[in-house]
C-alpha cells in the first residue's frame, strides 16, 4: 500500500523521521517495503495484518510503537454515538448474512458534487489515486485513511415505495448483468453478490468490488444513498478472480476486515462529505444480522515469551509494548493477559503475542544462543546419511542442484499444472538433471575454471504409481559407489539411517553474494610470448584487467609453458553487461585495445 508521510504526519504531533528511515524502522520491525521517497512509503502489508494496516491509520499505529512516539488522536479509539435508526427512509435487507455480516445505509440530502478541495486532492494524488469529485473523493480518503471500504449511490436514480428506499443483498442471477462505474459490462452468476434497488430489482453495485453506472453520481446528484458494509472474505475473493475485476475496495474485503470498522467508516465519510459538499444526514440503518463475537483474552506468561525469544525481558519491558501497541493488558504475577482490539484479529494465540514483542523490541536486541545437541533419532540419522553422501560428492567436485517436482511425464498427473509442458510428477530426476546440466554448461564460463565440466548431482524425491521414494543421480558416475552407478534408485530410510549414524556434517563457508546479470555473456581467449622470463604475471594481469575495463567479469589464465627461454600465457575473459546485450564488435574492439597495449608492454600476440 502507498502510504503519504504527510499524512501520516498529521497523526502525530512530534515530527517524524524522514523517508528512509521511517522505511527502515517498519522494515526491521513490522514491513517490507516495496519504494521508499521522501514523500512516500510503498508498504507490503501481509495478509495476517492487512485488516488494520491497509490504511495509514494502521501504518501510523505501527510507527507509533515502533518509534515510542504517542498518537495524538486515534479516529478507532473515539466513543460512537449510537444513532438513531428508527423510521429510517432506507430499508436493507440481507438474504445471506453469511456472505454481508452488516450493512449501513445513510441518505445525505442537499450535497452539491464537485471538485474536491485543494489538499484532499493533494493527499490522494500523492499515493497515486485520481481526484473524482468532493463525493467519491471523500469515500477513497476514508478507506485509504482507516480501511473501511465505502461507497455512494444517487439516490434521485433509485426508486422510492412509500416514501423510503430500499437496498437488497443478494446472490446474482444466473446470467444478470451490469455495467460498472468503468462501462464495462459483466455477466454475473449465483455465485457473486451483487447490492441491488430492492424495488426494482436492479444491480446498482457488485458487493465489496466496484458500483454499477445505473446509481452514478454526476454534477447533478444532490441525495445520496451512502453505504458501509462487511461483505465475506472468500465470496468477494472469488467474484473478483472471476470477473478479473481488483479494486481497492475487493483486496481489503478479502482480508477480512472486522464488522465493527463498518461505523467508524461511516462516521468517518458523513462527517467529511456534509464538510466539503455540504447536505445533512436524514437518517442512517445499520443492518448487522452476524455479529462477531466478542474479542477473546490472550494470557502468555513472562516465562514463556523470554523461552520462546531466548531473552531476558523484564516484565516493564513486555508491559511497555503491550502499551506502545494500544493493547489492553493487565499482569498478574508473571502472566499477562491482553484482550486485543477488534482490528487485531491475528491476536489468538500467546506466540502472537511473544511476536509482538520480538519485533517492537526489536531481535537484535536477541543475545544468540547456541543451540542444544541434536539428538539421535532416527530422523536425524537419516538426515545425516543425506548430508554424508551430500559432502562425499562435493569433495568429488561435483556441485548439487535442486529441480521441480514436474515433468512431461509420469504416473501421477496433476489436475491444475502450474506448466502445462510438466503435467506430471517424476518417476525419476533423470530429465530435470539433464535439463540442468545443459544450463551448467552455458554458463561454466562464468563460474569455473577453463576447461572444467559441469558435475552436477540430486537427492530428490520421485512419485510412482507404487508410492514415492528419495533417488540420488549424477551427471557422471562415482567409481567408489556400487558398481560405478549414477544413480541410487531408492535411498531407502534404513539405509540412510545406518549411513548417517555418528556422523557430523561438514560446514562449508559461504562467500560474500554477487549479484548476477540476466545478459548473455561473451568469451574472448587470448595467448602471448610474455616479453621477458622474469614478466611478472601479475603485472600482466593487471593490465589485462584495466584495458578490459568494467565489461570484464572474468579472468583467468588456462595455459603456460617455456620454449628456449620464453614464457608463453594464455587467458580467457568473459565479457558481461548488467544493462544490456553485448555486441561482438563492441568486445572486439575491447581486445584490440588489450592486444595493443600488451604489444607496448613488449608481449608478442599469438
Amino acid at each position: 500500500m502507498k502510504i503519504s508521510l504527510a499524512w501520516i504526519q498529521n497523526y502525530f504531533d512530534t515530527p517524524l523521521p524522514k523517508g528512509r528511515e521511517l522505511a527502515d524502522a517498519l522494515t526491521f520491525h513490522a514491513f517490507e517495503i516495496e519504494e521508499a521517497s521522501e514523500t512516500m512509503l510503498d508498504v507490503k502489508v501481509l495478509p495476517n495484518r492487512a485488516a488494520d494496516c491497509l490504511s495509514h491509520r494502521g501504518i501510523a499505529r505501527e510507527l507509533s510503537a515502533i518509534l515510542n512516539i504517542p498518537i495524538k488522536s486515534d479516529p478507532l479509539r473515539a466513543l460512537l454515538q449510537k444513532e438513531e435508526v428508527r423510521n429510517s427512509p432506507i430499508h436493507i435487507k440481507i438474504e445471506d448474512e453469511k456472505k454481508c455480516a452488516r450493512y449501513m445505509g445513510a441518505l445525505i440530502r442537499g450535497v452539491k458534487v464537485g471538485p474536491s478541495p485543494a489538499w484532499l486532492q493533494e493527499a490522494l494524488e500523492a499515493v497515486g489515486q485520481r481526484s473524482i469529485n468532493n463525493v467519491v473523493d471523500a469515500t477513497n480518503y476514508v478507506m485509504l485513511d482507516i480501511g473501511q471500504p465505502l461507497h455512494a449511490f444517487d439516490a434521485g436514480k433509485l426508486t422510492q415505495k412509500e416514501g423510503a428506499y430500499a437496498i437488497n443483498v443478494r446472490s446474482a442471477k444466473d446470467g444478470e448483468k451490469i455495467t460498472t462505474l468503468s462501462g464495462d459490462e459483466y455477466t454475473l452468476a449465483p455465485s457473486i453478490t451483487i447490492v441491488t434497488d430492492a424495488n426494482t430489482g436492479t444491480p446498482i453495485a457488485l458487493a465489496g468490488i466496484k458500483g454499477g453506472k445505473a446509481a452514478e453520481l454526476t454534477n447533478d446528484t444532490t441525495d445520496l444513498i451512502v453505504e458501509s458494509a462487511n461483505f465475506d472474505a472468500p465470496t468477494t475473493r472469488r467474484a473478483a478472480q472471476k470477473l478479473k475485476l481488483f479494486t481497492d475496495a475487493s483486496i481489503r474485503f478479502q482480508n477480512r476486515p472486522s464488522p465493527e470498522l463498518a461505523a467508524y467508516g461511516m462516521r468517518e465519510v458523513l462527517k467529511l462529505i456534509t464538510d466539503i459538499a455540504g447536505g445533512e444526514a436524514a437518517g442512517i440503518i445499520d443492518e448487522h444480522p452476524a455479529r462477531a463475537e466478542e474479542a477473546h483474552a490472550v494470557s502468555v506468561s513472562l516465562e514463556h515469551i523470554n523461552a520462546v525469544l531466548g531473552a531476558d525481558f523484564s516484565s516493564a519491558a513486555i508491559a511497555d509494548v503491550f502499551k506502545r501497541l494500544d493493547l489492553p493488558s493487565e499482569q498478574i504475577g508473571g502472566v499477562f493477559t491482553v484482550t486485543p482490539p477488534f482490528e487485531r484479529a491475528d491476536l489468538a494465540i500467546p506466540e502472537d503475542l511473544i511476536e509482538e514483542v520480538g519485533r517492537v523490541i526489536g531481535y537484535d536486541a536477541l543475545s544468540p544462543t547456541e543451540l542444544p545437541p541434536v539428538a539421535d533419532t532416527p530422523d536425524q540419522n537419516r538426515y545425516r546419511g543425506i548430508e554424508r553422501m551430500k559432502d562425499q560428492l562435493v569433495e568429488q567436485g561435483f556441485i548439487e542442484v535442486s529441480t521441480q517436482s514436474f515433468a512431461g511425464t509420469g504416473d501421477v498427473t496433476l489436475f491444475n499444472p502450474l506448466d502445462t509442458a510438466k503435467p506430471a510428477l517424476r518417476t525419476s530426476l533423470e530429465e530435470n538433471l539433464a535439463e540442468a546440466l545443459a544450463k551448467a554448461k552455458y554458463a561454466a564460463p562464468l563460474v569455473l575454471e577453463p576447461g572444467q565440466k559441469p558435475k552436477l548431482f540430486e537427492i530428490g524425491t520421485v512419485f510412482l504409481k507404487e508410492g514415492e521414494h528419495l533417488e540420488l543421480r549424477m551427471t557422471e558416475r562415482v567409481p567408489e559407489w556400487g558398481d560405478e552407478a549414477a544413480t541410487v534408485d531408492n535411498l531407502s530410510a534404513a539405509n540412510l539411517e545406518e549411513y548417517g549414524k555418528g556422523y557430523e556434517p561438514k560446514r562449508y563457508a559461504l562467500g560474500s553474494f554477487r549479484p548476477y546479470s540476466a545478459y548473455p555473456f561473451i568469451v574472448r581467449d587470448i595467448a602471448f610470448w610474455a616479453a621477458g622470463a622474469g614478466q611478472s604475471e601479475a603485472a600482466i594481469e593487471k593490465l589485462l584487467r584495466e584495458r578490459a575495463g568494467e565489461l570484464l567479469v572474468r579472468l583467468d589464465r588456462f595455459d603456460r609453458f617455456e620454449k628456449e627461454g620464453r614464457v608463453s600465457l594464455a587467458y580467457r575473459l568473459v565479457f558481461q553487461s548488467f544493462d544490456r546485450t553485448l555486441t561482438d564488435e563492441e568486445i572486439n574492439n575491447v581486445m584490440n585495445s588489450v592486444s595493443s597495449s600488451l604489444a607496448e608492454l613488449g608481449c608478442e600476440v599469438r
